[in-house]
């Protein structure tokens, strides 16, 4: 079903939506959540939650492009999850690394004076957008779905190495990028 149609069925709180939204878009999300959680069942909670919350949110929102709208709230509940669950105790995990990764060339909250989130945001995007197909899909693999950089050296046939050494040199570029934007990481 076209995704026209069933943010419609949203609209007129049909509940074929919900099961469209499953069948069409179950195992994208599912993966989404698993990559961060690394546990199915967890992974299936967030999923259910996501179909919850796209239904409390349709109407008044009407996405453009419905399944970043689904891949942003399943990746929010995932997030929201893992820190629910890493809150009392240390752990290991990819997410952990991913966002140390990030943390070097990514500025905080605070991102200056008179910069709000929105333009910090705008600015990841014009970078991500101005990067080779192959370089984004690395970089959108490891930072949006915190791909494993073995899966993602799999996936693209590239080894460990190249891609460790692409997404360091991909950093340095955003740092570079956000900095003449008037960000300070």
């Amino acid at each position: 079903m076209d995704d026209k149609i069933i943010i419609q069925h949203y609209w007129e709180r049909n509940e074929i939506a919900l099961t469209e939204t499953a069948e069409k878009y179950g195992s994208f999300c599912r993966s989404i959540a698993e990559n961060i959680l690394h546990n199915r069942e967890d992974a299936k909670e967030c999923v259910n939650d996501t179909y919850l919350k796209t239904w409390n949110s349709l109407p008044p929102n009407r996405p453009r492009i419905f399944p970043a709208f689904l891949g942003r709230i399943v990746r929010n509940l995932a997030f929201d999850r893992y820190d629910q669950m890493t809150a009392s105790k240390r752990g290991g995990g990819q997410i952990d690394v991913v966002l140390d990764e990030l943390e070097e060339c990514i500025p905080d909250a605070s991102a200056g004076p008179g910069r709000d989130e929105s333009e910090l945001s705008e600015a990841i995007n014009d970078f991500v957008g101005s990067l080779p197909e192959r370089n984004r899909m690395v970089f959108v693999m490891r930072y949006w779905y915190t791909d494993s950089i073995g899966d993602i050296a799999s996936e693209l046939h590239m080894t460990e190495s190249n891609v460790s050494a692409l997404l360091s040199r991909l950093r340095n570029r955003l740092r570079t990028h956000l900095t003449e934007r008037g960000f300070k990481p």
